[in-house]
């Protein structure tokens, strides 16, 4: 495809080659109609380049990708040579990365499990999910993809994805998505001994039929069973411990913590060896969870293949590999991606802060009424005195006012000193909102609510970088957006599909 003209040879940076200029071409997408399937390839480069595709093809390629996964059971059964992935997050260019020969594989040659959490948080979600629809067309027996809990209408709409959808399409595309995401499957069994879910185990899962008989059709509910597997988390100790089997998870707001004895008991009872999941950001990508003692093979193993998540918590990402019995981490580190601002905001949202620093600059001299200051931001004891000095000034006209008046100027004083004091605070915050402004956009995509902590700006540059500084802060931070949002917080609601007549349940790979 032709590349974005530049007529007026202005391109600032003459290096980066400029997006295609149109959507990529019915005809080159599908070059071939007797197979119908789209051609992978030509399609990672065209998105590689910021490229789009037409509403029509994208609805082509998900309705091809839909007839595969309602097909496909509640359970896969999976074998070796396989490449498990954990969360992507919608992080585009390190997909591409992950999909090198040297980490996880060529998908031409490569079978692969998706442990779900394609969406949402990064930029890039509906690329994520348009590639990978494409590979799983081309390659239908060796890729599959499993329902995380980021794959669903709450999370959605709370969190960037149906944003996305709507800058880069529209309402009816985000809710085809929504119905395609409701076929995921939910769990694979790995060569007979591995169990991988998106979250984890549930107390309602006593064996794997019953994950066959779960309806998965539907937007997952806020507990139970199909909420559990999406939802729940190892407890975060040592040797597994818990006061029971199961404890409320505080953390996500719905679902449980498991333990080294509910964990057990599960994989004695099903003849596992071991649980396989995403859910959690990992320094190192992965996490052994060695409750049964260090030479003993771990309990529960969690992946999480989304480098650098958010572009702020400097952590590795890591894919599972299974060969020949065998089980290997395959690290790998984030890939630089085209800088956008956040949250797809226009040129004009972000240049606020430059308006608003000049605005309260002007706002300050017109309070100070014509005093000379200096550059300082702060109020010193030399700006309330020259303060004094005018109000005395005026003291001949204050006497001509009626009774009470001396009260009434020491009020005016206060007020005026207020407001002295809170335009000058006001000028040191936007001059590090404005001087700051990329640190503090990647800090709020961290922070609750994208608000900053509290006290951020006054403190200044320095606890701004000390807050982007490592992932154990950034986790801290972004703590509360592991919580399933309240049903006030999102859009109400509840799209299901009929559950198809020719859905296989225990289909074998």
């Amino acid at each position: 495809m032709d590349s974005l003209k530049d007529p007026a040879n202005d391109r600032y940076v003459k290096t980066l080659k400029p997006p295609p200029h149109r959507p990529l071409a019915k005809n080159l997408m599908f070059p071939d109609k007797l197979k119908n399937k789209p051609d992978w390839k030509l399609l990672k480069d065209h998105l590689q380049k910021e490229g789009r595709i037409a509403k029509e093809e994208l609805f082509k390629l998900v309705a091809d990708c839909n007839k595969l996964l309602k097909n496909e059971g509640n359970v896969l059964y999976l074998q070796d040579p396989l490449t498990v992935v954990g969360d992507i997050h919608g992080q585009y260019y390190d997909l591409l990365k992950l999909l090198e020969p040297k980490v996880g594989g060529n998908p031409e040659t490569t079978k692969y499990l998706f442990l779900g959490d394609f969406v949402d948080r990064g930029s890039y979600s509906i690329e994520v999910v348009i590639l990978l629809y494409a590979i799983k067309i081309n390659y239908p027996n060796t890729v599959y993809f499993l329902r995380g809990n980021h794959e669903c209408r709450q999370l959605t709409a709370f969190f960037n994805f149906k944003d996305e959808c709507l800058y880069k399409y529209d309402q009816e595309t985000y809710e085809m998505l929504m119905d395609s995401f409701d076929l995921f499957p939910l769990s694979c069994i790995i060569n007979s001994k591995f169990i991988a879910v998106h979250g984890g185990i549930s107390p309602d899962l006593k064996s794997i039929e019953d994950l066959k008989k779960l309806d998965r059709y539907h937007e997952p509910p806020r507990s139970g069973l199909f909420c559990d597997i999406l939802w729940s988390d190892p407890v975060d100790q040592d040797q597994g411990n818990l006061d029971g089997q199961w404890k409320g998870n505080e953390v996500r707001g719905c679902s449980w913590f498991f333990g080294n004895e509910a964990s057990n008991k599960f994989l004695q009872r099903n003849n596992l060896i071991s649980i396989i999941r995403a859910h959690e950001a990992q320094l190192d990508g992965y996490k052994m969870h060695r409750w049964n003692g260090g030479q003993d093979f771990p309990v529960v193993i969690t992946i999480f293949s989304a480098p650098n998540y958010c572009d702020v918590y400097n952590n590795r990402g890591a894919v599972i590999k299974f060969e020949n019995n065998t089980l290997n981490i395959q690290q790998f580190q984030y890939t630089p991606h085209p800088y956008l601002l956040p949250n797809f905001m226009d040129i004009f949202t972000w240049s606020i802060p430059f308006v608003a620093e000049k605005i309260t600059e002007m706002l300050y001299n017109l309070i100070q009424a014509g005093e000379q200051g200096d550059d300082d931001e702060d109020i010193n004891q030399e700006d309330i005195e020259q303060f004094k000095i005018l109000t005395q000034q005026n003291k001949q006209f204050n006497k001509q006012q009626s009774t009470g008046s001396t009260g009434s100027t020491g009020k005016s004083t206060e007020k005026l000193k207020n407001k002295l004091k809170f335009v000058a605070t006001m000028m040191k915050m936007q001059k590090t909102l404005r001087e700051q402004s990329e640190s503090i956009m990647k800090l709020k995509g961290a922070c609750p609510d994208k608000r900053l902590p509290k006290g951020i700006l006054s403190a200044g540059k320095t606890a701004i970088t000390d807050a982007l500084a490592d992932f154990n802060i950034a986790k801290t931070a972004d703590i509360v957006n592991e919580k399933m949002p309240s049903q006030a917080q999102v859009p109400q609601q509840s799209v299901s599909i009929k559950k198809p007549s020719n859905t296989v349940q225990n289909k074998k790979k």
